[in-house]
């Protein structure tokens, strides 16, 4: 893993949610809705909603905004008509991009994606054309500078608590697991009193590819960016090495 922790990445869509916080939040707060409608608002109950809260936290929303959607969505089930959508495709050279939606309108959405893939010179592809790339994982990024811990001290908790891989880069750590592992593992890094800057299950490429071409990376921004002022879309994977 070492090599692909992509913190910078990570600092970078930080960066850019804070400037659109309403959106982020908007997001969140669907997720947070749909997890305690099929699991209840006990996050110690609902794995779902407990990895929904860690995600918000690490996003920095306020507690009382979290505490505020559970019990909305606890009072209001019955109207929380969300359904999770994952489209594939392939962007320019190839890139193999994954887009997972969560959305109460499925032409609105399908029509956004496809039209955002289309103006980057990209396509929609059928499902598991490019799935099989990634491998679905749970990742918790650490940065150092938050961290009062070393690495020999941090790789052992998180194996300790079941993670599969740890690694150490320039300016952060990161901590691999198997997704059914997930949540123990984040449970054992906030108990030992370790923030994470990121913490989700997600998909991460077996193999990453460069871009050199100017115009087929400009056009890749183009879906990327598309794709991100969407509001049903909840995440995007892809391969290209940023």
């Amino acid at each position: 893993m070492s090599g692909h922790s992509k913190f910078a990445n990570i600092k970078h869509k930080k960066e850019k949610n804070d400037a659109a916080k309403g959106k982020i939040f908007t997001i969140l707060g669907r997720e947070i809705a749909v997890a305690v409608k099929e699991g209840g608002p006990d996050p110690s109950n609902n794995s779902k909603l407990a990895q929904v809260i860690a995600k918000a936290k690490a996003n920095n929303m306020p507690n009382d905004t979290i505490e505020r959607g559970i019990k909305k969505a606890a009072g209001d089930a019955s109207n929380v008509n969300y359904k999770y959508i994952t489209y594939e495709g392939y962007g320019p050279n190839g890139i193999a991009i994954i887009v997972d939606a969560l959305t109460d309108n499925q032409n609105r959405t399908a029509a956004n994606v496809r039209n955002a893939f289309t103006k980057g010179n990209g396509n929609v592809g059928t499902p598991g054309c490019v799935s099989f790339m990634f491998d679905k994982k749970g990742q918790i990024i650490i940065d150092k500078e938050e961290c009062d811990k070393d690495a020999d001290e941090l790789m052992m908790l998180a194996l300790d608590a079941g993670a599969e891989d740890f690694s150490e880069e320039e300016d952060s750590f990161e901590i691999i697991t198997d997704p059914d592992a997930f949540d123990e593992v984040l449970k054992a890094v906030q108990e030992a009193g370790v923030e994470a800057a990121s913490a989700e299950i997600t998909m991460i490429p077996q193999n990453y590819v460069e871009l050199t071409d100017e115009t087929a990376i400009k056009n890749l921004n183009r879906i990327l960016d598309l794709l991100d002022e969407d509001d049903d879309v909840q995440a995007v994977y892809h391969n290209y090495d940023e």
